[in-house]
């Protein structure tokens, strides 16, 4: 089943350690430590070989890969003889990448994004190609009234303005290609009515939203287990430090926003209310791509005894990211495959925010994700 993965942000830390993971895994250089598509639940699955993936990409940046890998390794992420051993792998990659097109109205920007997509799959042999939105976390936008019909939303992208966020915009574009699609971010990407009418009409699936990698994945956990044991947790609240690009970008309010409440979602459908408290994230730009959270719960038992935990996690956060980013594409992939169309709530497992109303539990997810995965076919 050969594959396409097209990467929105190729040239970011999370897409160049995805890239530099599936081609070590593929020379077999490395164990697939990290990659929930690696464990015996879902190895049964038809999923696309690591030898099945192709990679391209979009990005407004035009550092090149090797320059990147190589920052990542001087920062401790990646290994430095994987670079080495994989610097011609990343030069044939560099040349599946593009520039982000723009045109005259964003139907002609969506237009250009769809032609890179088909030229892609074609040029390969692709029998599908998965988009992968591993870009900055955008800002929540405003209601539009386009975003209400597939018809009025492509009556409104072909005039002048902005009718979609980018993530949107690339979804939308996805689409019309015939491509899945997956939100590795916050950001609105197919969370658009419109945008779920054209993935049915063009038989393609869609999953997301950002990516669970660090503290929410804790609390995930950690809440289920205080309802089971019907503790009342009275407080939460977290503080993340976070570095690199994802990091300097949530230093802008808006973006931060979007970010911390998607972070808080997990403990009001896990607890079946929502207690006092919040996730704060600053930049430190000293930390690079690693983060650093620290939460502080407060909690009351039998006879109103009021009790406290703590826990903190130190994290890479393009060495915990990479490997999902992978696992999502293979399994979109598959579900793509199997003639799945439409929003792919069974992949909540992966996200802070999913799509749908499944469960917040961690366990539950998990019990989700391999149900899923066993239904596929051959």
């Amino acid at each position: 089943m050969r594959t396409g993965i097209w990467l929105i942000g190729a040239r970011g830390s999370v897409a160049v350690t995805a890239l530099i993971g599936a081609a070590a895994l593929r020379a077999r250089l490395v164990d697939a430590t990290g990659c929930v598509t690696e464990l015996p639940p879902l190895r049964a699955a038809p999923l696309p070989a690591w030898s099945d993936l192709v990679f391209g990409g979009h990005d407004v940046v035009t550092l090149p890969l090797l320059k990147k890998a190589e920052t990542l390794a001087a920062a401790g992420v990646v290994p430095g003889r994987l670079v080495t051993a994989l610097a011609d792998e990343l030069g044939r990659t560099e040349q599946e990448l593009r520039p982000l097109p723009s045109g005259d109205t964003q139907a002609e920007t969506a237009g250009r994004i769809a032609d890179d997509l088909r030229d892609f799959r074609d040029r390969h042999g692709l029998d599908r190609v998965v988009v992968l939105n591993v870009a900055t976390t955008e800002p929540v936008v405003a209601e539009h009234p386009a975003h209400g019909s597939l018809d009025a939303l492509r009556a409104a992208l072909g005039e002048a303005g902005t009718v979609l966020p980018p993530s949107s915009l690339v979804a939308y574009a996805a689409f019309e290609a015939g491509c899945s699609f997956v939100d590795f971010t916050p950001s609105t990407g197919a969370r658009l009515p419109a945008l779920a009418e054209l993935a049915a009409r063009a038989g393609v699936p869609y999953a997301g939203n950002d990516g669970k990698t660090g503290e929410t994945l804790v609390k995930s956990v950690l809440a289920p287990m205080f309802a089971l044991r019907n503790l009342r947790v009275t407080s939460w609240s977290g503080l993340n430090l976070l570095g690199g690009g994802d990091g300097a970008n949530l230093a802008d309010p808006a973006a931060n926003a979007a970010k911390v409440a998607s972070k808080q979602r997990v403990l009001g459908d896990a607890l079946g209310y929502q207690p006092e408290g919040t996730s704060r994230i600053d930049y430190v730009a000293e930390i690079g791509d690693f983060k650093t959270a620290w939460d502080l719960i407060t909690f009351s038992g039998f006879l109103g005894t009021g009790m406290r935990m703590e826990f903190s996690w130190h994290g890479c956060d393009s060495a915990l990211a990479a490997p999902l980013v992978l696992d999502l594409a293979r399994l979109t992939a598959a579900a793509h495959r199997d003639g799945r169309r439409g929003a792919l709530p069974e992949l909540g497992f992966f996200f802070k925010d999913p799509l749908g109303d499944g469960p917040s539990a961690l366990a539950a997810q998990w019990d989700a994700l391999t149900g899923f995965a066993a239904g596929l076919t051959r």
